[in-house]
This record gives C-alpha cells, sequence and structure tokens, in this order.
C-alpha cells in the first residue's frame, strides 16, 4: 500500500542561535545531508538544480528522514568570518544544527568539503551512525595543496565558488578550514572513525582545486585495500566522474546499498513525491 503523496517542502525548518538555516524532510533514520547539497538548493543555483535535490529525497524518504543545512555562509545563513571556519568549528556548527533538528544521532553524507567534514564528526563524536564520504578519498588527499591553491586564487576566485559565496573574499574561509586540519589529520582522523563507513566514487572521478590536482578515483583505488583493512566499505560506480554528487539516480541506489544494511533497515515503505503544480 503506498503512502500519501507529498511534496516536497520540508516538515520542519528553522535558524539556529548562531544563524544556520535548516530544514528536515520526511519521517525515519535520521541522515543529516551535507556539502555540496544546500538547504537552499535551488535559490543558489537555480530550478535544474532543485530538481536534482528533489532527485535524492525521492529516492530516501521512504525509510529517512533527511536534514539540509545551508553551510557554510550560503543562502539562508548567517555569514561566518573567513578567519574563524576552522575544523572544530565546522564540528560545534554541524552538531548546533543536529541538535535544533532533534537530530541525536544520524548518518552522515556528503562529498568534497562534506566528506572531510563527514569524517571530522565522526571521528570525534559518538552521534554518528553512519558515515558515507561521496567521491571524496579518506586516505591520500593533499590538504595542504588544497590549501595553497586557495590562497593562490584569493584574488580572483574561480567561477563554480563565486556562484555559492555572497563576496570574493569569503573564499578565504578555505584557506581557514584546510590550514587547520594540520600534516597529521588523515593519520590521526581515519583509525578513529568506528562507525559503519564508506566511500561511493566514480569510476572517472577526477577534479582539481585551482593548480592542485584531485585525481579521485585513482587515489581510492590506490588506497583501496589499506582503506578495506580498516573497515571501510569501497563502491566504484562504472563509467560516472566527479559530477556523481549530483546525480541521484546513480548515487543512491550504491549509498543505500550500504546505508540501509548498515542501519538495519528493511522494510522499505513505496513513497512518491507528489508533483508540483
Amino acid at each position: 500500500m503506498h503512502e500519501p503523496a507529498v511534496h516536497d517542502a520540508p516538515v520542519s525548518s528553522g535558524t539556529t542561535v548562531s544563524g544556520l538555516r535548516y530544514e528536515v524532510h520526511g519521517s525515519g533514520e535520521p541522515l543529516f545531508l551535507g556539502f555540496p547539497l544546500m538547504a537552499s538548493h535551488a535559490e543558489i543555483f537555480g530550478e535544474d538544480a532543485g530538481r536534482v535535490r528533489r532527485g535524492f529525497l525521492e529516492r530516501l524518504l521512504d525509510s529517512y528522514r533527511v536534514l539540509f543545512i545551508d553551510y557554510p555562509s550560503i543562502g539562508g545563513s548567517t555569514t561566518i568570518p573567513p578567519s574563524e571556519l576552522t575544523v572544530d568549528r565546522v564540528i560545534g556548527d554541524l552538531l548546533e544544527v543536529a541538535d535544533a533538528a532533534g537530530f541525536e544521532r544520524f548518518a552522515w553524507w556528503g562529498g568534497t568539503f562534506g566528506a572531510v567534514a563527514g569524517m571530522a564528526l565522526a571521528a570525534r563524536s559518538q552521534r554518528v551512525s553512519a558515515l558515507v564520504c561521496a567521491g571524496w578519498s579518506p586516505l591520500g588527499m593533499p590538504y595542504s595543496g588544497i590549501a595553497a591553491a586557495a590562497r593562490a586564487q584569493l584574488g580572483d576566485p574561480p567561477p563554480h565558488a563565486r556562484a555559492v559565496l555572497r563576496s570574493p573574499s569569503q573564499y578565504a574561509q578555505w584557506c581557514t578550514f584546510y590550514d587547520s586540519l594540520g600534516d597529521a589529520w588523515e593519520t590521526r582522523t581515519v583509525p578513529a572513525i568506528r562507525c559503519p563507513r564508506a566511500v561511493i566514487y566514480g569510476e572517472h572521478a577526477a577534479t582539481s582545486a585551482g593548480s592542485c590536482p584531485l585525481p579521485l578515483a585513482a587515489t581510492i583505488r590506490s588506497r583501496r585495500a589499506e582503506l578495506a583493512a580498516l573497515g571501510w566499505h569501497v563502491a566504484e560506480i562504472p563509467a560516472a566522474d566527479a559530477g556523481l554528487v549530483f546525480e541521484p539516480e546513480l548515487l543512491v541506489p550504491a549509498v543505500r546499498e550500504f546505508l540501509d544494511t548498515a542501519l538495519k533497515i528493511h522494510d522499505r515503505k513505496p513513497f512518491q513525491l507528489a508533483q508540483q503544480g
């Protein structure tokens, strides 16, 4: 029997005391869906991007309660001074949002910055029930190179960053964040993650941070045995590239294969999003 169709409006939304906007959709197992997806996705990127977010929701809301946030310094959230966006600040902000949304324990799913933030959360908080790094390697990423590349672009941030940020000066937040990780961040962080964890990526995933190349798929493949030894589920999606993080039809089934098992979700109820008028 099908549940009633519903619109993809949030069942609850709000702004935390720190000015961070969030919204919650559906009911079920708590799932915090982080960057690069956002609460104000359609408002920031346009209606096509809004339909992408809808594609994620219609594949998740049968079993999951999905939390989105506008972060960092985007959409309906307040602007964080770029010099303050350290990894410690990020962890505190995300837990504040989880508190406001009523997410005591939650699965975390993110890509790029969202994957790094999720790793930090999972390593330093007992509240993460499962972790998904979408298209990002938990090992072998050149964080110091990413920070250096960001510094080199401070005077002229790339177009994709300008589309998100309120002003070019905000781009300095990425220097702060990646510098705050420190040289031994992976060595300290990855072994400390004990919850069920997965990295799911496209076969051809590769990109760059300014002048810093990020051969994502090649890095994950080269570290696959090490990741498996550390307890990571690793899945490669054929023919996909770095754009996989915005392709729900490819990404969600692979993520759900992991999450539904890790969180013991077996009784999926059919669910449909109502068409908007």
